[in-house]
């Protein structure tokens, strides 16, 4: 994803959800993708109308129509009227209703940016706020029969992203958090969000774009008194320096290129994993470094870690590679809890951290066969490996707009 944008410069596209108090379904829907075809980055955050799973539908509906119709360059007023003619019209309020943002960014650094009644974005630049200017265009709600014509305002604006830029948007579950409190009666507000965006990350310059939008979340939640009254929302999207992960994992077609797998474990700048006992004990072997077992909080199900020189994770293969499938595919929220919360911390959830905190994801899979456990003519182990390792590259690409590459070695 840093193809054109700056030679160095990578987008992270994180966010982190919260359910409303009581409901097992979001009615926000965060949508996010890379376009084979040009490049660009497309982004969308909706709130549906009320909560639960009925506002989802509408969100999802209306983040799925607006991605779609912007990657076809279909004119965002024209999209936009399609939008709100095809979204049912709510009984009650006699008005079809979903808010989004969307963000479009080009492979040249361009990025442009349309909402419809979501609070409005953040763009932080240099430990700054900039106010972005905005053109208002007025569009046309679907209203129920007899019901007064009833305008809606859309907003656009664009700019040139630099390095080190963080554009924070969320929905109204963010700003209006801690309405009726003594502390805020009216809610968090706007101006708050904006200075709590900034003293973040001042406190921490590299905080990553999934651990802001966890730290936005978490803070709209206390001022609910850890009961959200409303679905909370909040998407980050951070141009920054990328940060590279290599995972290892199974033994070399042969024993001539355990030295060559030994190198690039020492050579590579960035955090490194080891998933496999016999992958480890290759490189405890070839570059004289101790394994260490580590017995603390033994999981039932994922195998415990180990400690080598060099790793930032030592894990069990197939099983911990497995589960980390598992946990990707589950997403940034379970029945209303992030799927980090809801997942008891083993080596398989170590490594998801790794993964979602890193931009480029080298995977070096060995493709001897392991012959203590399978019949050769019958390579299944490695066939369990590489399916594997294939599932996570394609939810890392297609979910989380990593790069990831698979070597075989």
């Amino acid at each position: 994803m840093s193809d054109g944008i700056e030679a160095g410069t990578f987008i992270e596209v994180g966010h982190y959800q919260l359910c409303k108090n009581g409901q097992g379904a979001p009615g926000d829907a965060f949508l996010s993708q890379k376009n084979d075809q040009d490049g660009r980055v497309i982004t969308v955050l909706s709130d549906g109308l009320g909560s639960g799973i009925k506002a989802g539908v509408l969100s999802t509906l209306t983040a799925t129509m607006a991605m779609k119709f912007v990657a076809s360059d279909i004119p965002i007023k024209r999209a936009a009227n399609i939008i709100m003619s095809t979204l049912p019209v709510c009984k009650e309020r006699g008005i079809s209703y979903a808010t989004f943002t969307l963000v479009d960014i080009e492979p040249n650094s361009s990025v442009r940016i349309m909402e419809y009644d979501n609070p409005g974005y953040v763009l932080v630049r240099e430990k700054t706020v900039v106010e972005p200017i905005k053109q208002c265009t007025p569009i046309e709600r679907k209203r129920a029969k007899g019901a007064p014509a009833r305008e809606a305002l859309l907003y656009y604006s664009d700019y040139r992203a630099r390095p080190g830029d963080r554009l924070v948007f969320f929905s109204d579950g963010v700003t209006q958090s801690g309405m009726g409190a003594r502390l805020t009666p009216l809610g968090w507000g706007a101006p708050s969000v904006q200075d709590f965006i900034l003293s973040a990350i001042e406190a921490n310059p590299g905080v990553s774009a999934r651990e802001l939008a966890r730290t936005v979340v978490g803070a709209a939640q206390r001022n609910d008194g850890y009961a959200a009254k409303d679905d909370i929302t909040c998407g980050v999207i951070y141009f920054r320096h990328p940060r590279d992960l290599l995972v290892l994992s199974g033994p070399p077609v042969n024993r001539d290129r355990d030295a060559e797998m030994a190198r690039d474990f020492s050579a590579f700048r960035g955090r490194k994993v080891v998933c496999g006992g016999t992958t480890a004990n290759i490189l405890s072997r070839e570059l004289d470094r101790p394994l260490r077992l580590i017995m603390k909080n033994i999981d039932p199900v994922v195998p415990p870690m180990s400690v080598m020189e060099g790793a930032d994770l030592v894990t069990e293969g197939i099983i911990t590679l497995g589960t980390v499938a598992e946990l990707l595919e589950r997403g940034a929220s379970v029945g209303g809890r992030p799927a980090a919360e809801s997942a008891r911390e083993n080596a398989a959830t170590r490594i998801q951290e790794l993964m979602l905190d890193s931009d480029r994801i080298t995977f070096v899979v060995g493709t001897k066969i392991n012959e203590a456990h399978q019949d050769p003519n019958m390579p299944v182990e490695l066939e369990i490996r590489r399916n594997v390792v294939k599932k996570i590259q394609a939810l890392l690409r297609e979910k989380y707009l990593k790069e990831a590459t698979i070597r075989y070695i």
